[in-house]
């Protein structure tokens, strides 16, 4: 993570200059003036020449302008009193591209409250983001040299303690991008577990379920999932107990609220095997376990007034000769049986186990789930949205408040009778798929069959959101981590202390 700090505002003497400046004629900025009598009125001219106006997203960089700064770059904010949170994440984080050949450069937003000083150094830590770990022959040229960043602001003391929960956020997403990162010859459900027990230093309680426990338990859907593959499968409960100070809460205490994530480390369809054409991809099929890894972490990190369990079923789908195979009849944790006619739609049936453990032992006030489980999602819904299913109307809501803040956008998706229908089977209590047409709908339809007694659920298909294939403001190429500030701001404005 980049080197963050904070300090007052004033000229530096060198290394790169930003400036955060508003629209409109003449531009006015906290440092601007200073900056242009330092340079003998270049910067002025330089950004009169570019026709910059200070509009949202626009820059305009001036290279060697004097007074010893290597460059200075001009961000526009959009019109006065107009920049969000949001808007403030995305200017940190459109400034880190502009700086890869600095080592190190401050950023001026005296201009701007603490709280939101405090957002543009998360937009930039976020974007700075790199997945390098075995790269071995990169040039030095090759790789960004920005290692550090100073937030020049008008309350420093203020924009810190603003930043200490928002760095806390920002290791926990750095935390998912990696597990989604990793190739899954290294990530096996074993290794994934592990990780999640290295996070107990963070003040985190957990347990971890293998083979033995989980056939015990009676967990013939997860299992079967896992029968093909060498790699045996993980379940792995985190506890965050933050109304209690870390300790086990009374018995009186108000039940947790859960998040549980589909973790198939590596899916090659099973038996019912995908094309070879991108089955590379298949190693982020984890990546809504990696989210809820990623948010325990991060309440964890910060401290979180709440007590929260995270569940995560950790599997590898792998045909073998003793793989599951289309037409298999297998009984869940639940009791219901379940015809598995496609072994590639596995996610729902690792998630039908876990949540139903879930209900069971926790009786948790709500429970979210992350999946990266339908190719139909990214058809409805493309990479701009993750589908959002819910029996609960206010919970939708809440959610869908929180995603526009945090940028990790919901589109609310129909639950329906009509659909669950197709999921009828001719031996079983259920079948895995139900046809062609609606499958992220009577997928999610499927996994409401294990929610029981109405409690509040919501199930977040995240298949078109887990990897992007272009940078975005404060995303580079690669994995998102979506879900996790999501999730954590739920959290923060909704249910700490409450």
């Amino acid at each position: 993570m980049l080197d963050i700090g904070f300090a007052k505002s004033a000229l530096p003497k060198s290394g790169a200059l930003v400036l955060l400046l508003e629209e409109g004629e003449p531009l006015a900025g906290n440092l601007l003036s200073a900056v242009d009598e330092a340079t003998g009125g270049a910067v002025l001219r330089a950004l009169t020449a570019a026709e910059f106006k200070g509009r949202a997203g626009s820059n305009c960089v001036i290279l060697a302008p004097g007074a010893g700064l290597s460059r200075v770059i001009a961000i526009g904010i959009g019109k006065p009193d107009s920049l969000t949170q949001r808007g403030a994440e995305e200017a940190g984080g459109n400034v880190v591209p502009l700086l890869a050949r600095e080592t190190h450069a401050a950023i001026a937003a005296g201009g701007v409250s603490a709280e939101l000083a405090a957002a543009v150094a998360m937009g930039a830590a976020l974007r700075a983001y790199r997945f390098d770990r075995y790269r071995t022959k990169e040039k030095a040229e090759d790789k960004p040299r920005l290692s550090k960043l100073a937030i020049l602001a008008a309350q420093p003391v203020k924009a810190r303690e603003a930043w200490a929960p928002l760095k806390a956020t920002v290791e926990g997403v750095f935390l998912s991008r990696d597990l989604v990162s990793e190739p899954a010859n290294i990530l096996t459900p074993a290794e994934m577990a592990d990780r999640c027990v290295a996070l107990e230093k963070l003040g985190l309680k957990v347990e971890v379920l293998g083979p033995k426990e989980m056939t015990k338990l009676g967990f013939g859907a997860l299992m079967g999932v896992a029968m093909g593959s060498a790699n045996e499968p993980r379940m792995v409960v985190m506890h965050w107990n933050g109304v209690s100070g870390g300790k086990k809460p009374a018995k009186s205490a108000a039940p947790p609220i859960a998040f549980i994530g589909k973790g198939v480390t590596f899916d090659t369809g099973g038996i019912s095997i995908k094309p070879a054409a991108g089955m590379e991809d298949m190693k982020w099929d984890m990546a809504g376990a990696g989210a809820v890894v990623g948010l325990m972490a991060t309440l964890a990190g910060r401290k979180a007034k709440v007590d929260a369990v995270g569940l995560v079923g950790l599997v590898e789908n792998m045909p073998s000769g003793t793989a599951q195979r289309p037409g298999d009849v297998v009984t869940s944790y639940s009791g219901q049986t379940i015809e598995v006619l496609n072994t590639d739609a596995e996610g729902r049936l690792v998630l039908a186990d876990v949540i139903h453990y879930c209900q069971e032992q926790f009786n948790p006030r709500f429970m979210i789930d992350l999946a990266t489980l339908t190719g139909a999602i990214i058809v409805a819904l493309g990479q701009e949205y993750a589908g959002l299913f819910s029996n609960d109307d206010a919970l939708a809501a809440q959610i869908a408040s929180v995603a526009e803040e945090t940028g990790e956008k919901t589109w609310r998706m129909p639950l329906a009778d009509a659909y669950d229908r197709g999921l009828k089977s001719d031996i079983a209590d259920m079948k895995n798929i139900a046809g062609r047409y609606g499958g992220a709908i009577t997928a999610a339809q499927f996994i409401q069959r294990f929610v029981q007694g109405g409690k509040p659920w919501v199930h977040l298909d995240i298949a078109g959101m887990a990897w992007s294939s272009k940078d975005t403001a404060t995303t580079p190429k690669g994995a998102t981590a979506f879900g996790v500030r999501l999730l954590d701001r739920l959290v923060s404005a909704h249910y700490e202390n409450s």
